[in-house]
C-alpha cells in the first residue's frame, strides 16, 4: 500500500475516533457515534492489514484502551467487533509479540497517564506529557530510530494524533451543541 495512502488512513482513522468519542460523550448522539465509530474501524482496520507497523500501533491503541477500560460504550464495542472482523477477515501480518507488548504499554502508559497524573503531581513536564499521550509517540519515535519501523510510521502516528486533536478543535467549537429550541 502507498505511503499516501496509509497517510489519509491514519488521518481519517485519528480523525473519527476522536469525532466518534464526541458525538458520545458530547452530542449525546450514539446512532452518529456509531456510525462515525464504524468508519474508524475501517479506516484502522484497512491501515492494520497493509503494514505491519500499522498493525502494531492499532492494536497497540486497541489492547491498550482495552486493559485501560476505555472501551466504555457501545460505539466502542461496535468499532472494536467491526475492526477485529476486518482484521481477521483480510488477514493480519505476523507480528512480534516485544514489539506488540511495548506498544500495548505505551498506549495502557498514555490512557491511565492521561486520567490520573494531574491528580497526583504539579509537575508541568509530567502533566504536559500524558496531556497529550506521549509515551506512545516516544515508543514508536525509539522503535522507528532503532530500526524497527520505518521512520516514516512515526510521521504517520503524528498525523493520526494531529488529525484527532484537529476533530478535538472541531468538538470544542460547537459541533456537536444541542440547540436550545
Amino acid at each position: 500500500m502507498s505511503y499516501i495512502i496509509l497517510a489519509v488512513l491514519f488521518f481519517l482513522s485519528g480523525f473519527f475516533m476522536k469525532l466518534s468519542d464526541d458525538a458520545c460523550d458530547v452530542g449525546d448522539d450514539k446512532s452518529l457515534a456509531i456510525a462515525l465509530g464504524l468508519l474508524c474501524a475501517i479506516t484502522s482496520a484497512f491501515a492494520t492489514v497493509s503494514s505491519a507497523s500499522a498493525a502494531y500501533i492499532f492494536i497497540g491503541i486497541l489492547i491498550g484502551n482495552l486493559l485501560a477500560l476505555k472501551v466504555d460504550g457501545i460505539h466502542h464495542i461496535i468499532t472494536l467487533v467491526l475492526f477485529v472482523l476486518i482484521s481477521l477477515i483480510m488477514g493480519i501480518p505476523e507480528l512480534s509479540v516485544v514489539i506488540l507488548l511495548i506498544c500495548i504499554f505505551s498506549a495502557l502508559l498514555d490512557e491511565v497517564g492521561h486520567e490520573l497524573i494531574s491528580n497526583l503531581t504539579e509537575n508541568k513536564f509530567l502533566n504536559y506529557f500524558f496531556e497529550y499521550r506521549c509515551a506512545m509517540k516516544v515508543a514508536i519515535f525509539l522503535l522507528a530510530v532503532c530500526g524497527v519501523f520505518n521512520i516514516f510510521f512515526f510521521v504517520l502516528f503524528i498525523l493520526f494524533e494531529f488529525a484527532y486533536l484537529v476533530a478535538g478543535s472541531i468538538s470544542e467549537n460547537g459541533l456537536f451543541k444541542k440547540s436550545r429550541i
